[in-house]
This record gives C-alpha cells, structure tokens and sequence, in this order.
C-alpha cells in the first residue's frame, strides 16, 4: 500500500488501524535543538481525540504519545522522530454485522476491489483515527514554526453559519465551548443542532476555516508545488473532505478584475486580501485563509440498502459510536496539516540561503 507519507523535508510516514493494537509515525527532517513542550503535544491530540464531549462519538481513548525516537533530554536530536499512540478502547464486535457488506459512502468497497482485502473493524487504515498521527506531527511542526500562528474553527454546522468574518472574532475563544466555534451565539445553535441530528440517527457536515497569520514571503514553490496548491492536497487527504477553497475561492469567479484585484500599500502589503496571502503560489506575507468543507459521517443509525460482497441487496443499520457531526474534531487536524506543508516549505526556502 503506497501513499503513507506526507511531505518533502519535513515528512510524517504514519502506519496503524482503527481496532489494530497501536497507530504510530516516523517524522524525518525535523530540525535539531527545537525544544519541544511535550504538554502542548498532547493538549493538540486531546483536542482531537474521541469522548471529549456529548456532540462526538462516545469511544473512549486516552489519546497518549509515546515518543521512541528523536527527543533527548526534551529537545530534537535531528534524527526521525518515532511515536506511537496506543488504542485502548476498540470495540470490534460492533463492527462485525458488515464484515460481508459495505457501508454506503465509506471505503469498504473500494478497498475490497483494489486489494481483495479489507479490516471491517471500524475502516482498518481508511479510518479517521489515522489522524491522531497528523496531529502530533502537526504540533511539532507548530513548534518548529513558533512564529507564525495557526487557528481553525467550525464556520459552519449544516445550514447554520458563522457570518462575521474573522478579523471580528477572538480566535482565542475558539475552545471555550464544545464546537469550536469563536462565537457563542452561533456556537450554541450548532450544538443543539448536532444534539437533535444525533437524535435522528443522522449525521451533519460542516466547515471549519484555517487562519494563518505572521506568515514570512516567500513560501511556496513554482510551478507544480505553489503553496495553495500544497494546503488544498494537505485538507483533501482528511477523511470526509470534500472541498478546500483559498482567499475569495469560488465568490472570486462571480467578480470583476477592477473588483477583486488587491492594490498595494508603500510597505508591500496590500488593502484587501482577496488573494488568500498568496500570488503566484508564493505566500506575499498577509494572513492566509481558506476553508475546508466536510461531508456528513457515513455512518448513520438508520436503515439503508447496500450490497454485500455477492452482489446482493441487503439491508443494513450502523452501530458504535460515531461522530453526529465530523467538524469540532477536525479543527485541529486542519491546524495540524497546515503546520505539516508550512514547515516543510519553511525548509525548503531556508536552502535559497
């Protein structure tokens, strides 16, 4: 199975299964003598992990790292970093009502066609607990890049949306309630929406933005590997994304050149940002900022058709614990990919000098 690994300086390989005994990751590249606050490492993935709260799914991992490699005396050697990250909490019986058929939206099939295999248990490597091992590369890439602020928060429960823009949000607040979302008005009609979906059997999208502030010029590599580029297949190799727009992103197709154009000031910056902190796929030094669109869980307590694996219509109804609603949990994955592509360009710029 190729397509474990994720970065060119900075890289994470991860290996691991839902219901297997241990994810885990190799991090390559990471600079030495970066002293790392372990604390702020596991504050990232508790921010991720499962049961946090009465809107995710009730599966109850400690989420710890364990760190093999790399670290001495709290600061990096310069060599791989190796962790892993132990499942205490599988649940596999729950999952053996699909072990002869697929669940509508999920990888099963596909899996089962491209390999004639596939772990039934909770999704195997196709599950989004693959991303406990993103997070923690992403918050040592934050420490690498301890200049530059990263903060993602839910803009969007279903049709409910968070209108301010956000340089009129205290992005600080993002954690002071359950959605992540910066606004408590807002916030409290996505929890009673997600709490009265879950009532349904049902499950609700979302979208969480991605603030990038104090961002040097120059990230970004011409031609094939411009900086959005990066960000968009970074958001896109999240489990249930299905949308990544920068800057103006698709409201900029509705505007003239004279409209959207971002004039200069004398210092280099510009009087608007339409274009995200990013022209010609090389950050110019504004705040970057997109949007990443996730779909509904899969997995609905409801009835539904499918096949099994004769090609025979069944009838099936998902059990466990699942997500209502994908986005409070995604925040910091999205902040946790876009420290991985922002430190791997920081280290690739530094080779111009």
């Amino acid at each position: 199975m190729a397509g474990n690994s994720f970065g060119n300086l900075f890289k994470l390989s991860t290996f691991g299964e839902s219901h297997g005994a241990a994810l885990g990751g190799v991090i390559d590249g990471c600079p030495p003598e970066i002293e790392l606050d372990l604390e702020a490492i596991q504050f990232e993935l508790s921010r991720r992990k499962p049961g946090q709260s009465a809107i995710v799914t009730q599966r109850k991992e400690p989420d710890e790292v364990r760190f093999l490699s790399g670290i001495f005396e709290g600061k990096t050697t310069g060599t791989s970093i190796g962790f892993i990250i132990e499942n205490t909490n599988q649940k596999s019986k729950d999952y053996s009502h699909i072990k002869d058929s697929y669940r509508p939206s999920h990888a099963d099939y596909v899996y089962d066609q491209k390999y004639g295999f596939r772990d039934y248990r909770g999704g195997g490597r196709s599950s989004a607990r693959e991303t406990a091992c993103r997070v923690v590369a992403g918050a040592i890439a934050k420490q690498v890049l301890s200049s530059i602020k990263i903060n993602a928060f839910v803009s969007s429960v279903g049709n409910i949306f968070l209108e301010k823009p956000y340089q009129d949000l205290d992005l600080n607040a993002t954690e002071s309630n359950i959605v992540r979302c910066p606004d408590t008005e807002t916030a409290e009609k996505m929890e009673a929406y997600i709490k009265e979906i879950r009532k349904q059997g049902d499950t609700v999208g979302g979208t969480v933005t991605c603030v990038i502030q104090n961002v040097p010029i120059g990230l970004g590599e011409p031609v094939f590997d411009k900086l959005h580029a990066e960000l968009g297949k970074a958001m896109l190799s999240i489990n249930a994304v299905k949308g990544f727009e920068y800057g103006s992103g698709f409201c900029g197709a509705k505007m003239k050149g004279s409209e959207h154009n971002d004039l200069y000031n004398t210092d280099g910056t510009t009087k608007t940002n339409l274009s995200g902190g990013i022209q010609g796929g090389i950050s110019n030094g504004m705040d970057i900022y997109f949007r990443v669109a996730f779909k509904p869980v899969a997995t609905i307590m409801q009835t539904q058709e499918t096949i099994d694996n004769k090609g025979e219509i069944v009838e099936m109804q998902g059990k466990g614990r699942h997500d209502p609603c994908v986005v409070p949990r995604a925040v910091p994955i999205v902040e946790a990919m876009a420290a991985l592509v922002l430190a791997d360009y920081y280290l690739i710029n530094k080779t111009y000098k």
